[in-house]
């Protein structure tokens, strides 16, 4: 069943045809028109109340559906999750960066949303895999100790600005479990400092970097902070780089962001999957709601490298491989068919959304459905699709399910 699905125009996204998200949605539906001065973030899929899907030839929202069609979940989603898409699908364009954020595990999930209902509006976790579409820049998980301490010696504008004793103690500090918790320390006094010595810092940081070589820029990432700093200016984030790892992940690479790792999307396009939740705890490049108490006690404070945080599938066959993170809730496939083949999906015991990102043909369970990029479909637990690409063309579709 083909769906037609949400569009969230978040100030973040990229502009009109720039956007990825745009893209697929003209392409998936002709009747669209894409107005180049707004902003297409995301695009949603799935029964997330904030933005659900709608089954277009039923003419009702999946949720509905599935409310009087229990089958097309099957009994193993069922029994672990009740009448539901336990996972959200979605493609981002990102203009300019997300916040610097982590998501609570579940049972964290479940007080916050106890406690404070307003701001966390559900008691889910939210674990997220995404999976660049073009190139796609990411802050993930902190730095290995080394690289943290290196940068707070070479940068004074830094160090100044955070207690001498703390700074000591972190230095001094041997062992993965002192270190972790000098930093937490060490963070905590960063993200609580003083706006005005927080603005100040990072004036003083930029003016010294611009008359640096290149060289030395890279080196001390004059370049990222630049930018977040034109987009946020004297926000405490921009000084994130400094801490967390920068990634940047060329098309068909992801990353798996686990319950309280902290991370901030920076640029590009990408695939995500995710627990059906919007649980997230924010703490700097970002106009929303923070909540820097919660983030700074909740993060993960393990040293991750740059390659640690890569996130790789395995190929099921000749047309596809899967990323199966360490939850439940979802798994995402890759299926990419050639021209002049075709190619049966894998029969799975769960509900799938599938969408279009490249060439165009057919797909067929009991009546073929012609598929070019953008158009997203639903198929019920145990059914099967073939995708057949049109002369000369091939068909690439990301499928969620539940790992389950």
């Amino acid at each position: 069943m083909e769906l037609q699905c949400k569009v969230q125009n978040y100030e973040w996204g990229k502009l009109g045809s720039d956007s990825m998200v745009a893209q697929l949605l003209s392409s998936g539906n002709p009747n669209v028109t894409i107005n180049s001065e707004q902003p297409y973030a995301e695009l949603w899929m799935g029964t997330h109340p904030n933005g659900p899907s709608l089954i277009i030839e039923r003419g009702i929202l999946l949720s509905e559906y599935l409310k009087d069609n229990h089958d097309a979940i099957g009994p193993d989603v069922k029994k672990k999750f009740g009448v539901t898409v336990p996972f959200l699908l979605k493609v981002l364009s990102i203009r300019k960066a997300l916040s610097i954020q982590a998501h609570p595990a579940k049972d964290h999930a479940e007080e916050l949303h106890r406690l404070f209902p307003d701001m966390y509006k559900d008691p889910n976790h939210k674990p997220e895999l995404a999976i660049a579409l073009t190139p796609f820049e990411a802050l993930c998980g902190f730095r290995p100790i080394a690289q943290i301490k290196k940068f707070l010696q070479d940068l004074p504008e830094l160090a100044q600005i955070l207690p001498e004793g703390l700074l000591n103690g972190f230095f001094n500090a041997e062992g993965a479990e002192k270190c972790e918790k000098h930093l937490k320390t060490v963070f905590h006094s960063l993200m609580t400092c003083d706006k005005k010595n927080i603005t100040l810092s990072l004036e003083n940081l930029l003016s010294r970097l611009e008359k640096e070589d290149t060289s030395i820029q890279t080196l001390l990432q004059y370049p990222l902070v630049q930018r977040l700093h034109k987009d946020f200016p004297g926000d405490v984030g921009c000084w994130a780089p400094y801490f967390m790892n920068y990634l940047k992940l060329a098309p068909g690479q992801a990353i798996f962001l686990k319950p309280n790792l902290p991370h901030a999307y920076i640029s590009g396009d990408c695939v995500e999957c995710m627990a059906c939740s919007d649980n997230v705890v924010r703490a700097g490049l970002t106009p929303k709601h923070i909540d820097v108490e919660t983030l700074v006690d909740m993060l993960d404070y393990c040293s991750y490298s740059n390659a640690e945080m890569l996130f790789t599938p395995h190929l099921e066959d000749e047309f596809s491989c899967i990323w199966r993170p360490p939850v439940p809730d979802f798994a995402v496939v890759k299926i990419k068919v050639p021209s002049g083949d075709s190619y049966n999906t894998i029969v799975r015991p769960s509900p799938s959304v599938i969408i279009i990102t490249s060439g165009s043909g057919q797909a067929c369970d009991t009546e073929p459905v012609p598929v070019r990029p953008g158009v997203v479909l639903f198929l019920k637990a145990s059914r099967q699709l073939t995708f057949t690409p049109s002369d000369g063309s091939h068909i690439e579709a990301y499928q969620a399910i539940c790992n389950v």
